[in-house]
């Protein structure tokens, strides 16, 4: 048990030690590390990992070469990585089968399995270092610290990795001292508001009250958003550190963690950091020998997205259900149990440990004038390297979608970014080379939101994408408020009317009307902002909506009850492949003959266009 900060600083010296000679191998040792995230998980990590444990226990390697799991890698797309220490060497898309193949040639023979290596889309040249390939190279990981690098299970390589290091200067600071060192960092809440951390806490601080409360959101609910989720799979103690400091900060004693149940290895991984932290001394009574004491529970998530709003949050860690409450007041003077509580979310609390680590300068030398430090975005849809990237503030959509995201599969033309999660806007071409911040995207029509940054090519239709996000609002509205409750179901009628081609001109300006009254009326941000996809899509996008209206087409191709699946006589062979195919018996004709399809029974599923040889089959 760790009780001083000497000791502290003493485990810590040895525990760094160990971490550079797995990292150098100074021992002789050689380290085999496997990605450890949900995604590589799902494509066979674990077994990977075990595949490798048994060949180097049955070949007597045990003394040679070691192996572990750590966190997410980030570059998703090209799952399962194994990479190999002191040389550094990265392995993409590693599968059961090659296992043997690195043992064999890497960890025995020295040499390096150039087909596993990452192939620079553009070069053509294979890169054997992950700091080497263009997707890393403007990353800083600062929220992301120690993930894909240490041992989540381990907390031994956590203290390597500088935990907790952060908490025992803040310990030695006045509780204001603290405050202030956050809030000149300028960190703001990552979450989706962006208010100013410094400020939540100097709130809570200033009740006089005994009994206080810090709770961590983790309820990461936007479709395709899985930045928190990582970091709790890949540094969880990161995160327990920042709640411990934040609780120190405002006098309280006690944090609570919400996670999403749909997270089972990122809540597996806090259970196990938070016992071991009790165990080492790090987390209870008396930390580290200065009179504060802190404890941590968990609460898993109801399900619903609304209760990643902070007061129906609240509200479910209480036992009540998940919906928000009216404000003020906040719950920096009334929240949990209506005492003073601080809610933050995970990538905030994470960053807090850096800054009180490294110093304001270190964190505020990233971003912009108003948007300090680092963002993390959960990159997705039409773009060649999906994955988690950690950027500067006042990085171009430009570099995250071309130089970091790789571009657009197949040559396709960029339509749209939304950015900001089913409540964010799209921002088109002409928005590229504006800087991501807070205060930027909300005024180009967008917002940061929890970091979900969807990339869109020519061959999505934009009436649709306003339908799927606002299908999404409605089924989790929690039904409290009468403009949300109704106005997004409304919204959600006129946009399907509209993709069936039975939409008017008189709908897109109810369509305005009610996008005005729903953020202006609504209880919570929820609905403030669920009309957003629409607003960006209308104002980028409009053409798009009249074409449904007036020409009753879908420029995209997407809209099913506006397509049509044609046969073209000149390539038809009448093969009847198609014919055979078709679930509906749709299509007849006679062999060696052109072919029709009757549209009165087409369903327009696709099976005939994807079987015809001869491409002779169309869609208009």
């Amino acid at each position: 048990m760790i009780k001083t900060p000497q000791e502290l600083r003493d485990r810590i010296e040895s525990c760094s030690a160990r971490l550079a000679d797995k990292f150098e191998g100074k021992s002789g040792k050689r380290a085999i590390v496997l990605c450890g995230g949900t995604g590589c998980l799902s494509s066979s990590s674990k077994e990977i990992r075990e595949k490798f444990e048994k060949i180097i226990a049955e070949r007597g390697l045990g003394d040679k070469v070691t192996v572990n799991q750590v966190g997410c890698f980030g570059f998703c797309s090209q799952g399962p990585f194994v990479k190999i220490f002191p040389e550094d060497t990265l392995y993409r898309m590693v599968s059961l089968d090659d296992v043997d193949e690195i043992i064999e040639t890497d960890i025995i023979g020295g040499g390096i399995v150039e087909r596993l290596l990452y192939v620079d889309p553009v070069t053509k040249e294979k890169v054997a270092k992950q700091d080497d390939i263009n997707f890393y190279k403007k990353q800083h990981r600062i929220a992301l610290h120690g993930c894909g690098v240490i041992d989540p299970e381990n907390i031994d390589e956590a203290l390597g990795w500088g935990a907790y290091a952060g908490l025992a200067k803040a310990l030695t600071m006045d509780r204001q001292e603290v405050i202030n060192t956050i809030l000149e960092s300028g960190l703001r809440g990552r979450g989706g508001g962006g208010f100013p951390t410094g400020r939540k806490w100097q709130f809570a601080y200033n009740q006089d009250n005994d009994t206080k409360y810090v709770v961590c959101n983790g309820d990461e609910g936007d479709p395709g958003a899985f930045m928190d989720r990582s970091i709790l799979e890949g540094n969880p103690l990161a995160v327990i550190e920042g709640m411990v400091i934040a609780g120190y900060a405002i006098g309280a004693q006690n944090g609570y963690f919400y996670v999403r149940a749909e997270y089972p290895i990122a809540v597996n991984r806090l259970r196990l950091a938070i016992a071991q932290a009790k165990q080492e001394g790090l987390l209870g009574e008396n930390i580290l020998g200065s009179g504060f004491s802190f404890d941590v529970h968990i609460r898993l998530g109801a399900g619903a997205f609304v209760c990643g709003e902070e007061t129906a949050l609240l509200n479910s860690i209480e036992g009540q259900r998940g919906m928000p409450r009216p404000r003020p007041p906040f719950p920096a003077v009334k929240g949990l149990w209506q005492k003073p509580t601080i809610v933050n979310n995970v990538e905030t609390l994470a960053c807090v440990p850096f800054i009180l680590r490294n110093g304001v300068e270190a964190f505020a030398k990233y971003g912009t004038e108003k948007s300090k430090g680092t963002k993390v975005f959960a990159l997705g849809g039409k773009i060649n390297n999906v994955g988690l990237v950690e950027i500067p503030m006042g990085t171009t959509l430009r570099e995250l979608i071309y130089d970091i995201g790789g571009g657009i599969p197949g040559g396709k033309k960029f339509k749209a970014i939304q950015t900001g999660g089913p409540s964010g806007g799209c921002l088109t071409e002409e928005y590229l080379d504006e800087p991501i911040d807070f205060d930027n995207l909300v005024a180009k029509g967008s917002m940061m939101g929890s970091g979900g940054a969807i990339v869109m090519d020519e061959d999505n239709c934009m009436v649709d994408v306003a339908k799927f996000y606002m299908e999404f609002i409605c089924d989790e509205s929690c039904g409290k408020c009468t403009p949300c409750r109704i106005g997004t179901k409304r919204m959600l009628e006129i946009l399907t009317k509209i993709t069936k081609g039975q939409g008017t001109m008189e709908d897109l300006d109810e369509l305005d009307e009610l996008s005005k009254a729903v953020k202006t009326n609504s209880l919570c941000a929820l609905g403030q902002t669920s009309a957003n996809p629409i607003v960006s899509t209308l104002t980028h996008f409009r053409d798009e909506y009249e074409a449904h209206i007036k020409d009753k087409k879908c420029p995209a191709k997407v809209c099913k009850k506006l397509m049509q699946y044609k046969i073209m006589p000149d390539k038809c062979k009448g093969c009847s492949l198609c014919s055979r195919q078709c679930p509906v018996n749709a299509i007849t004709g006679v062999i060696r003959s052109p072919f029709e399809i009757d549209q009165s029974k087409c369903i327009k599923c696709g099976m005939c266009i994807s079987s015809c040889k001869f491409n002779a089959i169309v869609k208009e």
